[in-house]
């Protein structure tokens, strides 16, 4: 949500403690939560009559919304530069003899601002009457409506008719200008966000304004398509619907939608994003400020996660002989009875038990794995455990968020499993050598593609028990004795741990497909039914295995331990999008 909107005193009182509890906060170490805070230069200023302090360097647009006083805008972004060229936030200084732009004024010791006078209120009426001159002002058909800060802010400080009585300016529409976006060169109101982000956080220099007056224009810089990692930012960012998702354009409304904060599953940077959801459908993803972790910003690949939440989605349960062979469909109770007798039998009967730790797994599943494989032991059986996940990137690694680890929970596996855990190729040379008799898999992801799946088949049709908690229908899930239906990230509430040891939580926003179940209650009920573990406090529900887990890993005598963080976080019910979204 912008900033002007956020603070604005017709909709904060209303939307306050939702916002709150959508953008959330930040991770902190917990080192540097027990350090002393850091001493912070402050200084005094008046708004609008009332004395705040504020820290030294603060702008003057900062200073404001931080103390719930509203001022609109347009060009400023807090993680981009401040060109102050919308003069939207213009403010009165007393002892200035001109309106000032806010985001560009630093703030002084006993400076004066006022916001609401009527040479102000004038100024932002007037300017935003000049923002809207050439504008086609098309609401009904633009894909921003609902989500417009342009429109918003006429609601706010106009409400005049339009006073043009000459045809407007028409520039190019629908123009293809890169492989995610649509420009609508008419709606915009030459703000320059977009070409500060893609210099600023793209690093490349791919959109311009070009020409100038009434004529000037974004467009694409000379040879340039706008295709760069970080491109959709612009739309993020774009205050109006110049710029547009090809994704996600006509397909709903904002006001259809609801947001749930969560964490991108795309790599083990774990990007902070809002999930936008609607009609049990995950609509897309969009960042959510944590300066920890991504400050204001994700990468394209990132979005589009969410497209795999029902691909090829393995819906039902299926029990069989394995090897390829049709499998008989079956309920999840069935089938959970079945994989545990199937396992059981391999632990009465001395057999080596192989347990994977799916770095695309939550921690709370993870950690009753864990629980379960610990409980073996102390039965006598023969455990092995293994830390898979999916084939890691480097050639897409970059400075900035893009992680080589595709998986966003490879430390919190590494954690679960021990430090005496196998990888992708300990589980290969294990299963080849005749080593395991059985295999329990949460989770279907293996560094191979899907050819190299079928050619690995004899391997794991050799072994005599096989279950796999799949989110996905694969040829891997296809051998096994006992396929059970798991939950995406977006089906369920936990935690994944990202690659700086933070512990972030990610929520339900959507009901499961079919039959799934999260990978916490599939292992519970196959330790219940196999009479391993029965009443344990992991297994009662998500919060109380993270309770449970952080309990087992924090250190007892206050040191860092192998998480930097450790918070459950508010129960929040989904909020409905209109004007309450971080987008901008």
């Amino acid at each position: 949500m912008s900033q002007d909107l956020r603070n604005n005193p017709t909709t904060k009182p209303a939307i306050a403690e939702a916002l709150r509890d959508i953008q959330g906060s930040p991770a902190v170490p917990a080192a540097s939560a027990q350090a002393a805070p850091a001493a912070v230069d402050l200084v005094t200023i008046k708004v609008d009559g009332r004395e705040v302090q504020v820290k030294k360097g603060t702008n003057v647009l900062d200073a404001c919304l931080q103390h719930g006083v509203d001022v609109s805008y347009f060009c400023y972004h807090p993680g981009l530069s401040s060109p102050a060229v919308c003069r939207q936030c213009l403010v009165e200084v007393v002892g200035q003899p001109k309106l000032v732009p806010s985001c560009y004024t630093p703030v002084a010791d006993k400076m004066e601002v006022v916001t609401n006078s009527p040479r102000v209120v004038l100024a932002r009426q007037q300017m935003l009457e000049f923002t809207l001159v050439n504008h086609p002002v098309d609401c009904p058909i633009c894909d921003k409506a609902g989500e417009c800060t342009l429109q918003k802010l006429y609601d706010d400080w106009d409400h005049k008719g339009s006073r043009t009585e000459f045809d407007k300016v028409h520039k190019p529409k629908m123009a293809d200008i890169g492989p995610h976006i649509v420009l609508d060169a008419e709606r915009c109101i030459l703000c320059t966000r977009c070409v500060r982000v893609c210099d600023e956080v793209g690093g490349v220099h791919q959109l311009e304004m070009a020409w100038r007056g009434d004529r000037e224009q974004l467009t694409v810089a000379p040879g340039q398509r706008l295709d760069n990692p970080y491109s959709l930012n612009t739309v993020d960012v774009c205050p109006v619907g110049a710029l547009t998702s090809k994704d996600f354009r006509f397909t709903l409304r904002a006001w259809e939608l609801y947001t749930v904060p969560s964490v991108c599953p795309g790599c083990a940077t774990g990007c902070n994003v809002e999930l936008h959801h609607g009609q049990n459908e995950v609509w897309r993803l969009v960042p959510r400020e944590n300066q920890a972790v991504n400050k204001y910003w994700m990468c394209d690949d990132g979005r589009f996660t969410y497209k795999e939440i029902r691909h090829r989605r393995q819906s039902g349960a299926r029990i069989g002989s394995g090897r390829g062979l049709p499998a008989q469909v079956a309920s999840i109770d069935k089938a959970t009875a079945f994989a545990a007798e199937r396992l059981s039998r391999t632990v009465q009967a001395g057999g080596t038990i192989g347990l994977v730790f799916n770095a695309q797994a939550e921690n709370e599943s993870l950690f009753g794995l864990s629980q379960v494989a610990a409980k073996l032991e102390s039965l006598g059986a023969t455990v092995r455990r293994y830390v898979v996940g999916r084939k890691s990137r480097p050639e897409r690694a970059d400075k900035m968020l893009r992680h080589a680890d595709m998986n966003p929970n490879s430390r919190g596996a590494q954690v679960f499993a021990g430090a005496g855990a196998g990888d992708a190729n300990a589980l290969l040379n294990d299963l080849g050598s005749g080593a395991l008799k059985a295999l329990w898999m949460v989770g279907e992801d293996l560094p191979v593609d899907d050819a190299t799946l079928t050619e690995l088949a004899p391997k794991f049709d050799a072994l005599e028990t096989f279950v796999v908690q799949a989110v996905h229908d694969t040829p891997l899930t296809r051998r096994a004795h006992a396929q059970l239906p798991a939950c995406s990230f977006a089906e369920v509430d936990g935690t994944f741990t990202n690659a700086k040891s933070m512990v972030q939580r990610i929520r339900r926003a959507v009901s499961p497909a079919g039959d799934a179940r999260s990978h916490l209650e599939l292992v519970s009920l196959i330790a219940k039914k196999a009479r391993w573990v029965e009443n344990e406090a992991w297994q009662k529900s998500p919060r109380q295995a993270f309770l449970q887990l952080t309990a087992a890993v924090q250190p007892s005598d206050g040191s860092v331990g192998p998480f930097t963080s450790v918070d459950w976080g508010r129960e929040l019910p989904p909020v409905q999008l209109r004007f309450a979204n971080s987008r901008g």
